[in-house]
């Protein structure tokens, strides 16, 4: 397993799902992990969750990536208790039962859907990963190393019909992406992906999915393997790739 103790990590949306899932794998490893939510209480809750699953530490603090306010004083926040930032994991995200609660099984095409729905994903999705690379990438030049690791989805995601707003939001994060790392270059910080590879049991997915839908979702994780890497000296240089938690598993790695 990589070796992940003492690296301070900031991963947002770590109440639930894929960000509580990496959130645990990471203070299992050692990491000292700062995990976000909008609400007090889950967060808080989650944190205590994770204190004592392993030699790591777990706090949490309350930021909401759409606002610029917020970020800036949860970074603030999150260097008071750690001293800095090593490790960014771009997670927090809102999905399709935003604005279709029956998605998966009555799919809405784009022109049902509200504006303000529309906004809203795109704020969370898209310009909340913006605002926390934003906000955390002068530092990690200033330290001269430094990971953001941007959560992602399959491509067939990003163009099954129905999944407008969210398709479309993750394939700007994913060029997001790309562009920090092409930003970043020579800098010592580097940027990649990460995706499950698969829809996975989160509280995105309906709760009235049928058995068999239910059955064939991923567990979240699935993402614990690639995040220790990601976050760890074994993935140093590695920059500007997409690492799919299902094919890592089978022991695939970037090239």
């Amino acid at each position: 397993m990589s070796d992940v103790r003492d690296v301070r990590v900031l991963v947002s949306g770590g109440t639930s799902g894929l960000g509580y899932a990496m959130s645990a794998a990471l203070v299992t490893g050692g990491a000292q992990v700062v995990l976000t939510g909008r609400d007090a209480e889950r967060t808080t809750a989650a944190a205590a969750q994770l204190a004592g699953s392993g030699p790591g530490r777990a706090l949490g603090i309350v930021l909401d990536v759409r606002d610029e306010r917020s970020v800036s004083a949860g970074v603030i926040a999150v260097r008071e208790a750690l001293g800095g930032v090593d490790v960014l994991v771009n997670n927090a995200g809102i999905g399709m039962r935003t604005v279709n609660r029956r998605f998966m099984t009555d799919p809405q095409p784009f022109w049902d859907v509200a504006p303000d729905g529309f906004r809203d994903l795109f704020a969370t999705n898209v310009t909340g990963y913006f605002l926390l690379a934003r906000a955390v990438a002068p530092l990690m030049i200033k330290a001269g190393h430094g990971k953001i690791i941007n959560v992602s989805v399959s491509e067939t995601t990003m163009r099954r019909a129905g999944f407008a707003p969210y398709g479309p939001s993750r394939v700007a994060t994913d060029s997001l992406s790309h562009v920090m790392a092409a930003d970043l270059a020579g800098t010592g910080v580097t940027v990649n992906l990460l995706a499950p590879g698969g829809a996975t049991a989160t509280g995105m997915i309906p709760e009235d999915v049928n058995d068999d839908v239910r059955a064939r979702l991923l567990d979240a994780a699935i993402m614990g393997p690639p995040i220790l890497w990601l976050a760890s000296a074994d993935s140093d240089g590695i920059t500007d790739c997409r690492i799919v938690a299902t094919e890592f598993a089978d022991g695939i790695r970037p090239s």
